[in-house]
């Protein structure tokens, strides 16, 4: 959808939302094309266009929503009668707050045309050049390729209007090895498919599977870790949720005061670390509003270790008398801060990072990972596709995979080093780093 066309359908949903106090209404106008392989051939490929319509009305106190993709006026209507509906029938919500007026958001450029236009033979192509790379199918691969075009709208019966188009790719593979000890894994995402390289993907994958044959156990204890830029990205974004403001003042998170308030203001991690999240970041280019069309702006949540600020909602912010900064992403990924989010420190690389190791285990990335204790924001999972020994700044061998119990905001703590931030899918942006007792906690056989 353009802008016009959007704003379009806004104005006929609000003229329909009568007898009601107030109204807003989300557009989503989306599409997605995806293309799985494995064994060298592509085993399914499919593409949704869809357009969506949620309606959210307020009467009195009380507030509901419903949401409908057919688009004409009686399902429209129907849509708008159900959501009022379900308003009257629902029990006062005592924090709500009124629809949003007018708002400034920052314009953010992040649609693009060749990540939009990524047809099947265009995907198909991708395939065939990330299995070309791993050296002609000489080892087992298997991906997925996903690519999204989303234009989104926010209007409210209070005169707000809001729009972002954006467009966001992501190339994933795992190689096995043809006697089934070795396993690499690469992936890269971006807004723009052009600055994917699927090649360069099958062979950093193919190179981990080759690399990882064989793998020996070593005893699972505590030990420095230098975890790729991918398995940062697994790990530090859960920190997002002991950012919320309310937890904190509630004293249920890691960043709650013992005797009360918040801990903002104190160092809580390394001084090297910076977190931030900025929607007009050129290597963020995120949503710069969040789903009540509240404008997203430039965040820094940790800055030199110093906790800086939190997440609060307007009703939260009200409450504490403080601005709000909006909710969570606009998008569905819930764990992850509005405006993107990219950590920065160091300017280092993989390989530097590696070097300055006189021991220690190197991952790829992580995965099966689960909450266990959300006032440390302590979690547990498995390495996956690639976890070698480090011996006096060289990769000298396999290991077999292992489970871990960590913190992301304790591993900040023990930060050896840092390296520079690198794109590891759209909207993020994290280093390698070298983390001191990592804490691996018992062997997993699995490749």
């Amino acid at each position: 959808m353009t802008r016009d066309e959007a704003k379009t359908l806004a104005d006929r949903v609000l003229a329909l939302a009568k007898g009601v106090d107030q109204a807003r209404v989300n557009i989503t106008s989306s599409w997605s094309g995806n293309t799985r392989f494995a064994d060298a051939s592509i085993t399914t490929s499919g593409g949704i266009t869809d357009v969506l319509v949620e309606v959210t009305v307020t009467v009195g106190r009380r507030r509901a929503s419903a949401s409908t993709n057919v688009l004409d006026d009686a399902s429209l209507r129907r849509t708008v009668d159900l959501a009022a509906q379900l308003a009257r029938l629902s029990p006062d919500d005592p924090e709500l707050m009124p629809e949003l007026g007018p708002q400034q958001h920052a314009i953010v450029n992040a649609y693009i045309e060749d990540t939009a236009n990524l047809t099947p033979a265009a995907r198909a192509g991708a395939v065939q050049r990330t299995i070309d790379g791993t050296g002609g199918g000489k080892i087992f691969s298997a991906g997925f390729l996903d690519a999204h075009a989303i234009a989104v709208a926010v209007a409210t019966s209070n005169g707000l209007f809001a729009f972002h188009r954006t467009s966001d790719a992501e190339l994933s593979m795992t190689a096995r090895t043809p006697d089934g000890t070795g396993s690499g894994w690469a992936s890269a995402g971006s807004r723009d498919w052009g600055k994917i390289d699927p090649a360069a993907i099958g062979r950093a994958a193919a190179r981990k599977a080759e690399s990882s044959r064989n793998p020996q156990a070593l005893d699972a204890r505590p030990m420095t870790a230098v975890l790729e830029p991918q398995a940062v990205n697994d790990l530090v974004p859960l920190l997002s949720g002991a950012l919320n403001a309310r937890a904190a003042d509630e004293g249920r998170s890691a960043f709650s005061k013992p005797d009360g308030g918040t801990r903002i203001g104190e160092k809580v991690m390394d001084e090297r670390v910076t977190l931030y999240s900025d929607p007009a970041d050129p290597d963020l280019l995120a949503m710069p509003f969040d789903v009540e069309g509240f404008p997203l702006k430039r965040t820094v949540w940790i800055e030199k270790g110093v906790l800086r600020n939190l997440s609060y909602t307007r009703f939260w912010a009200q409450r504490q008398k403080v601005p709000p900064t909006g909710t969570n992403t606009y998008d569905g990924t819930s764990n992850v801060l509005g405006g993107g989010l990219k950590m920065t420190g160091g300017t280092k690389t993989t390989d530097e990072l590696i070097a300055g190791c006189e021991r220690g285990v190197l991952i790829t990335h992580f995965f099966y990972i689960r909450s266990l204790e959300p006032r440390t924001v302590l979690f547990t999972g498995l390495t996956r596709d690639g976890a070698f020994l480090i011996e006096k700044g060289k990769v000298v061998g396999p290991l077999k995979n292992f489970r871990w119990n960590e913190s992301p905001l304790l591993m900040l703590n023990r930060l050896e080093d840092i390296g520079r931030p690198e794109a590891v899918a759209a909207g993020r942006h994290m280093p390698a780093l070298r983390i001191r007792d990592f804490n691996f906690t018992s062997l997993s056989d699995a490749v």
